[in-house]
């Protein structure tokens, strides 16, 4: 494997993403002196530098992109203005996007036909350090640089590769629209404790414990989930009533009926971004 190490970065945009791997980076001990990061809004800079120690620049310079890879961390709306003032800037570096929903087929047109391109999909855990990237690399990436791409990302968590580009609109629906599901689970575990009669705190740091718990033990063990979730359940017992319940409004056919709702609204974005 090809080592990160002496790899010199440039991140177009410095918001929440681009920060979230940053700090990852800084916590395995990359060197943030390879790092260059290019905003418009200068009004960041000093707060980056102090921060996180790397270099700045408000515009794209031959001297800021005389890197090894580029990482655009802008919003989608942004990225075909980005990718048109970027273009005549590339020679061999390898080119990450982290904007939701661009397809690679349209940011290679948006940047005169280059081919050694990223495209990923984190989720919102990405800023402890707790995410998962779906990820897709065009043919032109070599081998070595789809290697610094995978460390790269591995410092905000794990990374799935994938084989299909359109895969990514079901990693959209389930890990990157998938935190707002849970979110909303522990809304409605806590509101149903608060029912039952416990306090709204108590409720939540119940609701927060077991999600948390039971996700580390799934996460830790060997063992199916399923398996796991019938350990809990006893014959005739409390959470063997609970599940009953769930099924007879069929949460499994509501999770799947979910995905595929925002599956189809990432291809629709797809195509509505692609089509400027």
């Amino acid at each position: 494997m090809q080592s990160l190490s002496a790899t010199r970065i440039a991140f177009i945009g410095g918001g929440n993403m681009a920060q979230a791997l940053m700090i990852g980076l800084q916590q395995r001990g990359f060197s943030m002196s390879n790092i260059t990061v290019i905003d418009p809004d200068a009004s960041k800079h000093a707060a980056l530098q102090a921060k996180l120690g790397v270099n700045t620049s408000e515009v794209l310079s031959a001297a800021a992109l005389a890197v090894d890879a580029v990482v655009l961390a802008v919003k989608p709306q942004q990225l075909q203005a980005v990718a048109q003032s970027l273009a005549p800037h590339l020679q061999s570096q390898l080119v990450i996007s982290v904007a939701a929903g661009i397809r690679t087929g349209d940011l290679s047109r948006w940047l005169d036909g280059y081919q050694t391109l990223i495209r990923t999909m984190p989720n919102t855990p990405a800023q402890i350090q707790a995410g998962i990237t779906g990820a897709y690399a065009l043919p032109a990436v070599s081998v070595g640089q789809r290697d610094i791409a995978d460390q790269l990302l591995q410092a905000a968590g794990e990374v799935v590769w994938l084989e299909a580009e359109d895969q990514l609109d079901a990693v959209t629906a389930i890990s990157g629209s998938g935190p707002a599901y849970v979110f909303l689970m522990i809304e409605a575990l806590t509101a149903a404790g608060v029912a039952l009669g416990l306090s709204e705190a108590q409720s939540q740091q119940l609701s927060l414990a077991t999600f948390k718990g039971a996700s580390l033990l799934a996460a830790s063990s060997a063992t199916p989930v399923a398996t796991l979730r019938e350990q809990v359940t006893s014959k005739g017992g409390t959470t063997e009533q609970g599940l009953i319940s769930m099924r007879e409004h069929d949460i499994h056919g509501m999770m799947q009926h979910a995905a595929a709702q925002a599956a189809r609204r990432a291809k629709e974005l797809g195509d509505q971004l692609g089509a400027q």
